[in-house]
């Protein structure tokens, strides 16, 4: 049994804004994956909720007017995968949320609340810090974007003000163009389980694809929130795509990240498979725009 107060069902954003107003205390439901199981487990007994899962304009992926991509944040992780734009541009992320739980989490869970969970294991999170996304919010005060590395506070606490929720996920088009990606995840099982480490990471080629542009690699589970390992990102960058830069591209993340001792994994094994995958993860993108790395 689910100990609930109330259910209030949103007709549209404002009114999922309106019921927020007047329940101030309500909690926003969309899938409920997560919600449900916490209210089971007693976390939130009592709670009010105000669903918003049948806001059909929140779901959907589309390009804006200046060709950004898109994501409504109740788009689930099922359709996320299978999006031709997805396939095209970002394949990555589609296959990061496949690896989200199994086939019944991924059909109902959505990418808004896979983020607004502000955990740091969360498997779009990682990818969508190293695409530099941006978060929209729509709240009483009207709607502002904010970049996906300032909507995590702290673990578990993300950027939401009275009232407010998240509507959509945008990757602009100057992150994505021209940019191949990779995604590895390691965990103690191969299906349905949570991240020991997540690493994230896209390159930008020159066009003669001897030379790395652009890297990212953003990491999950290597701190309190999803992170970016600069320092990693600067030994790559304009830097030929050859053995060396990869091994200082791997061993620079150690400057950067910060995970922890747990049940599920030292932190000295973390710091050990960062190092391995933040390399494989990097040759696997180059490969992917068409480069070779040469010795």
């Amino acid at each position: 049994m689910y100990d609930i107060k109330a259910l209030y069902e949103a007709e549209s954003v404002a009114d999922a804004i309106r019921l927020m107003q007047e329940h101030p205390e309500a909690q926003i439901i969309a899938g409920g994956s997560d919600v449900l199981v916490q209210i089971r487990e007693g976390k939130r007994a009592g709670v009010e909720l105000v669903s918003i899962y049948g806001i059909d304009a929140l779901r959907g992926v589309s390009y804006d007017e200046e060709g950004a991509i898109r994501i409504g944040s109740l788009t689930s992780f099922s359709h996320i995968a299978a999006d031709p734009i997805i396939q095209e541009k970002i394949p990555v992320l589609g296959e990061a949320v496949s690896l989200v739980g199994g086939p019944q989490i991924r059909n109902i869970g959505t990418i808004g609340g896979n983020t607004c969970n502000g955990v740091t294991s969360a498997d779009s999170a990682s990818t969508l810090f190293a695409w530099d996304a941006i978060v929209e919010l729509a709240g009483p005060e009207g709607v502002r974007r904010i970049p996906i590395g300032e909507f995590y506070i702290k673990a578990g606490k993300v950027d939401l003000k009275p009232a407010e929720m998240q509507t959509a996920i945008i990757i602009p088009k100057k992150a994505y163009e021209g940019y191949h990606g990779n995604y590895i995840k390691y965990a103690m099982r191969e299906a349905m389980d949570i991240a020991n480490l997540g690493c994230s990471v896209n390159v930008r080629l020159s066009e003669d694809k001897k030379t790395i542009l652009d890297a990212r690699i953003a990491f999950g589970v290597a701190g309190p929130i999803p992170m970016r390992a600069p320092s990693a990102e600067a030994a790559a960058k304009s830097k030929e795509t050859g053995k060396e830069t990869v091994d200082a591209f791997a061993k620079a993340v150690l400057e950067d990240i910060h995970p922890r001792d747990s049940w599920r994994a030292a932190k000295a094994f973390r710091e050990h498979i960062a190092v391995e995958m933040a390399r494989r993860a990097l040759i696997k993108s180059i490969e992917l725009g068409g480069g070779v790395i040469r010795e």
